[in-house]
Order: C-alpha cells, then sequence, then structure tokens
C-alpha cells in the first residue's frame, strides 16, 4: 500500500515519541527491578469499610498492573500518577521474573497476587492492566485459571492476541515463541471459553511495530465480552504513557456505564485520537 505524505509525517512522529519513551523508560528501568512494597492495610472479616457520612465514596476497586516482556514495573510511572489523580488508590505492580519461561506460570503467579490483595483489601474484584505480554499473561489467568471470578475488568495495551511475528531471532527465548501465531498457549486460548464474566478492553495501534500485523491486538473471541480500541499515531512503547490512552484506560475501568466513554461502551470497536 502506497503511503500518502500525511502517513509518512504520521509515522516520523510515532518513531521520534517511541525514541524518547524509549530514553525516558532506560533511565527509569532500574528503580523498577525491585518488587513494589505492600501495602499493609487491616481489613474487617466483613469486608471494606463502608462510607462515613456524605460525601465520602467506597474504596475503590484495587488494580493491579501487569508488563511486558523484558520489562518491569517501571513502564507504568504515569498511568500509576494517571490513576491516583482520578481516585484509584489502590494501584498496584506485579513483576514476574525475567526468568520466566512459561507465560502459564506467570498467570498463576498473577492469580496468587490478585488473591492476597483480595485478601489484604476485602474487596471482591480486581482490574487488571496488561502491556503486550502482559495482556496476554492477565488474559490467560482470565480465561483459562478461573480469574473471571475475581478479575472486573481486563484492559490490554498492545497485546498479541493472534501472535506475532516480530523479530524472529528472538524465537530462542521461550515465552517469545509463546507469542507466535499457532502456538499451543495461543490455540488454547482461540478455543471455547463460555461463560466468562470479565469484561475486555483491547487498545491497539496501526502504528506498532511490535505486533505484526498491527490487527493481532485486537481481540476477537465469540465466547468474550471484548471491546477494541483503535489508537491513532502512538507505537508499542508510547501506549502504557500516552495520556490519550491513560484517559481510555480510565474509561475502560468506569463502573460498565455504556455513556462513560469510548473504552467503556458496549462490546465493539472504537477509536481514540
Amino acid at each position: 500500500m502506497e503511503l500518502t505524505p500525511t502517513d509518512v509525517t504520521d509515522r516520523v512522529k510515532a518513531a521520534a515519541l517511541e525514541l524518547a519513551v524509549l530514553a525516558g523508560h532506560l533511565v527509569l528501568y532500574p528503580s523498577g527491578l525491585v518488587a513494589e512494597r505492600r501495602p499493609r492495610r487491616a481489613v474487617s472479616p466483613e469486608g471494606p469499610a463502608s462510607p462515613k457520612g456524605p460525601g465520602t465514596t467506597a474504596p475503590s476497586r484495587p488494580v493491579v498492573l501487569l508488563h511486558g516482556f523484558a520489562d518491569n514495573r517501571s513502564v507504568f510511572v504515569l498511568l500509576r500518577r494517571a490513576l491516583a489523580r482520578h481516585g484509584r488508590d489502590r494501584v498496584e505492580s506485579l513483576n514476574y521474573s525475567p526468568l520466566t519461561c512459561d507465560l502459564r506460570t506467570a498467570a498463576e503467579l498473577l492469580g496468587r497476587r490478585v488473591a492476597e490483595i483480595q485478601a489484604r483489601t476485602g474487596h471482591p474484584e480486581v482490574d487488571l492492566v496488561g502491556h503486550s505480554l502482559g495482556g496476554l499473561i492477565a488474559r490467560y489467568y482470565v480465561q483459562c485459571l478461573g480469574g473471571d471470578a475475581r478479575v472486573r475488568t481486563l484492559v490490554m495495551l498492545g497485546t498479541p492476541h493472534s501472535g506475532t511475528t516480530f523479530v524472529p531471532l528472538a524465537d530462542a527465548h521461550p515465552l517469545v515463541r509463546q507469542m507466535r501465531p499457532g502456538s499451543e498457549v495461543l490455540r488454547e486460548l482461540a478455543g471455547p471459553a463460555p461463560g466468562i464474566r470479565t469484561r475486555f478492553v483491547s487498545f491497539w495501534s496501526e502504528l506498532d511495530q511490535v505486533m505484526v500485523p498491527v490487527e493481532t491486538a485486537r481481540l476477537d473471541h465469540p465466547d468474550l465480552l471484548v471491546h477494541n480500541v483503535r489508537v491513532s499515531g502512538i507505537g508499542h512503547l508510547a501506549l502504557p504513557v500516552h495520556p490519550t490512552v491513560a484517559a481510555g484506560i480510565l474509561d475502560a475501568l468506569d463502573d460498565g456505564d455504556p455513556t462513560a466513554g469510548a473504552a467503556g461502551a458496549a462490546p465493539g470497536t472504537s477509536s481514540v485520537a
């Protein structure tokens, strides 16, 4: 397909933004190598405390953030700030080991973390946000390990639902092989999944150079409640940090009101600029 001058300009801008995000992330990366301290908050056996009076609100639903391949929790610094500014005061990140060689193992770790958060906060549900491979790990937990009983909304950013052919030489790593089209894990996720209660929201960009083809970041499954959000002018690395995407994530984590925003709407597709 022949590119128009506008297409070329958009690609150049997206590439420049990717480089800027990469530079910033390299600075922050060391700070995310150590797992964050988990808050210690006592919860009564009856569950979360009720509002004490006029003008107070119930505690927000916990949000768990899961990074992508060869990354860590530092990728979510800006997103965490955006969530906090909008009342999401229970946000935690999960670092899975860089030595992890099986997506299923990371999904089991995520399940244990979610159960621990529920026990600590007393909240019956959490929300998940996963970038790239993190979205695939979270989806496996929800879809194949019973996580739909604990997860209300799963937001995925640039996740290879149908597999990506990016960097063929990286196949030496088992996790990369599990992200290839036709892998055993992806075939399992493509299978029947009746009765899943979790809401799925998948952000994908036409300029995502890691998702090959870019449409692989769209989630299409007949048994799942899915909303795909097309992002314009943003590459793979910028998805967790861009303010427009953060606004879409906030909409997706809303209480489910179809009028809350594009990403929080009924199943289907939408776009954000």
